[in-house]
């Protein structure tokens, strides 16, 4: 059976590193300061309108006691006043059927901001009004970000804002928010509300005639009952919606006789929930229908050709497995020759400079800069090329909206797993980081499924990999490094799906789970936003390499200049020659290599920086790869690329696996699982590999 229903939808989720994070809670805002919060639907720019008014000054925390993000921060007025700002997690309603449901209302219930904006995606107007809707009922000053009108425009759709904004009765302003355009305008009309909130005269939806007389009798039965903190008219409306939360405080809070009445009209009246929603449908047709311009009936959107086939049970994977590869042609065919320069040239400039610069120094010093340095952290470095190849190729898929076609795709395949097409989105993003993976993982609102995608997560290469591959691949297989490499990163997928096969039977027993999932308009990729997408990952990169890459760079050439009597005689070689005999089984007889690989714990670029000091010490840094390629078999070198790609994550996603699952034990599993994969394959590709 057919399990799976696609709703056409706003631009696929987005998770990238924020420009300004905060491990810790998130700073609250001062007492006495204007406070303005953002609501809105998933995925209609809700945040991208919060970074481009707070840019770095925002906080990015959790909130208490949640997993969901909670990020603050401010805005400067013209005149120098400060206003905070709080993005609230995406919600399609105020109904606490999730968690983020919950925390978008308690939020607005609890604190009152002085105003609200609503961020609605033009595109999908209708949709988008209904949260409008819903939060009409709070009686919070209200004002309507409509934003995406360039995409409504390439469909056909045209939205007139003055005539939405006489028929909402609230300020309704235009935003590109990719584009920063109307942004300031937005937050003017949300501050100047706030001032004068008496001008605020909104058209509110109505429950229809039929079950209106109960809701007043509703709404008088309870009066005076509930926390102050609840509206009256808000909580008699919730609960003939059959909201569970406010059904709960009710029954707690009323006299048992005035319960006694309240249930029984709600048991009278149980299909009242189909009129509340039925009158805000009507008021939204309304909006549409005075403000909306719609193309005309019968036309076919490039999006339904486009879907057509890229979203075929065939053609659709052979579409995603073409962009796949030719992600690793670019990065082969552009990436690679900057990388080789940048190794061959300017480290080698550079070590001729150090090497000038410290004539008189102590040869300490010099093997410290040039070797650990230069060799070191500076090899890691010639990887920008290659990482900016595949976040722009990331950044285009992301923005153009062929994400989500690519978890629909795969949805048959997760279905394997015990999961659905949604764990597809975090686990693709795995190929920028596996961090974002692991905490893309909250999307998915079912434990099981959020935790066996956390679990899978690592399996997936992340491009630290993927640039250790492209690095190597060339000296290791020379014309077919593009084949080899796509047959294991194929290889690697394919050990994550069995795993992910096994786990399921093993652990969950089997379970599956249904699949909704949101297919966004196509438009053209924004090339701010894309290169923004760029930026933050490559500065996150850079920042890694500056800092942990430095320090683990530092420690393995001390550890492999101590006691003073070589490399072979160091404290570095005596470990690793302890490990050659578990190394050898995989044809890593070499104790370099095996550190190497052992150090890319801290940090995956650590196992080229690591192989550039061992092995590039007193050599041209342009040949490592071809030293490294002379000292294993062909063999070997596959299991030694197997095996980095499935071997163990990075601290930082070991880290994010620990505060995501809340859990010791299975942060522990997924460490074991990956070791025994990784040093299993690698075995297994070697034994076999040598045999043929």
């Amino acid at each position: 059976m057919n399990n799976r229903l696609t709703v056409r939808a706003q631009p696929a989720l987005r998770l990238v590193t924020p420009a300004c994070h905060d491990d810790g809670a998130s700073q609250p805002i001062p007492a006495g300061q204007l406070t303005i919060a953002l609501a809105g639907q998933p995925n209609v720019g809700k945040s991208t309108v919060f970074n481009m008014l707070t840019g770095l000054n925002q906080h990015v925390g959790n909130w208490p006691g949640k997993t969901v993000e909670q990020k603050t921060g401010t805005f400067q007025r013209p005149d120098g006043a400060a206003v905070g700002l709080v993005d609230l997690p995406g919600t399609y309603s105020l109904t606490a059927n999730s968690e983020e449901e919950r925390i978008a209302r308690d939020y607005l219930l609890r604190e009152r901001p002085d105003a609200v904006i609503a961020v609605v995606n033009a595109a999908l107007l209708e949709r988008s009004l209904y949260l409008v809707a819903e939060l009409l009922t709070l009686d919070l000053p209200l004002v309507v970000g409509l934003n995406m009108g360039d995409v409504a425009e390439q469909h056909g759709i045209h939205v007139e804002p003055h005539v939405l904004a006489a028929a909402l009765g609230l300020p309704v302003i235009p935003i590109v928010a990719t584009r920063n355009q109307g942004v300031r305008e937005l937050i003017d009309a949300a501050t100047s509300l706030a001032a004068d909130p008496a001008r605020w005269t909104p058209v509110r939806p109505s429950i229809r005639p039929e079950h209106a007389p109960v809701l007043a009798e509703i709404c008088t039965l309870i009066a005076g009952h509930l926390p102050p903190i609840y509206p009256e008219d808000w909580a008699a409306l919730k609960l003939l919606e059959g909201d569970g939360e406010i059904t709960a405080l009710a029954k707690t809070n009323l006299p048992e006789a005035t319960w006694d009445r309240v249930h029984a009209l709600l048991l009278q009246h149980e299909d009242a929930y189909l009129n509340i929603a039925g009158g805000r449908y009507e008021w939204i047709g309304r909006m549409m229908r005075a403000a909306v311009i719609h193309p005309k009936a019968g036309a076919i959107s490039i999006t339904e050709r486009v879907d057509r086939v890229v979203t075929h049970p065939l053609g659709g994977l052979a579409i995603l497995l073409g962009i796949l590869g030719l992600a690793f042609s670019l990065t082969y065919a552009v990436a690679t020759p900057v990388a080789n320069w940048l190794s061959t040239t300017v480290l080698g400039v550079l070590d001729n400079l150090a090497g000038r610069a410290l004539a008189g120094a102590p040869a300490w010093l010099f093997g410290l800069v040039s070797d650990g340095l230069i060799h070191g952290v500076g090899t890691v470095f010639t990887f920008l090329p290659i990482l900016v190849i595949f976040f722009a190729v990331l950044g285009v898929l992301e923005d153009v909206g062929y994400l989500a076609r690519g978890a629909y795709v795969m949805d048959r395949f997760m279905h394997l797993m015990g999961l659905h097409g949604k764990s597809f989105l975090p686990l693709f993003l795995g190929f920028g980081c596996n961090v974002p993976a692991v905490l893309g993982a909250r999307i998915i609102e079912e434990r099981r499924a959020r935790f066996l995608t956390i679990l899978l997560a690592p399996l997936v290469p992340c491009t630290a990999r993927l640039a250790i591959l492209a690095f190597l691949a060339p000296a290791f297989f020379g014309s077919r490094a593009a084949l080899v490499s796509f047959g294991l990163i194929a290889a690697n997928l394919l050990v994550l799906a069995v795993a992910g096969i096994v786990v399921n039977r093993l652990a969950f027993r089997g379970e599956h789970t249904a699949f909704i999932m949101e297919l966004p308009l196509y438009h053209i990729p924004n090339r701010r936003t894309v290169g923004l997408y760029v930026w933050n990952n490559t500065r996150e990169f850079v920042r890694k390499a500056g800092s942990l890459i430095l320090i683990a760079s530092m420690v393995v050439w001390a550890l492999s200049t101590l006691p003073g009597r070589g490399i072979d005689g160091s404290f570095l070689a005596a470990f690793g020659r302890r490990l050659e005999p578990a190394g050898q089984l995989m044809g890593l007889g070499d104790w370099r290599v095996i550190v190497a690989l052992l150090t890319s714990f801290f940090a995956k670029e650590n196992t080229i920086a690591t192989l550039g000091i061992l092995f590039g010490a007193g050599a041209a840094t342009g040949t490592l790869a071809a030293q490294v390629a002379a000292a294993l078999t062909p063999a070997a070198r596959l299991a030694l690329l197997l095996f980095q790609l499935l071997f163990i994550p990075c601290l930082a996603t070991t880290a994010t696996i620990k505060q995501e699952t809340g859990s010791w034990r299975w942060m522990l599993a997924s460490l074991g699982l990956l070791l025994a994969l990784s040093y299993g394959a690698g075995v297994l590709v070697y034994q076999v590999g040598r045999l043929l």
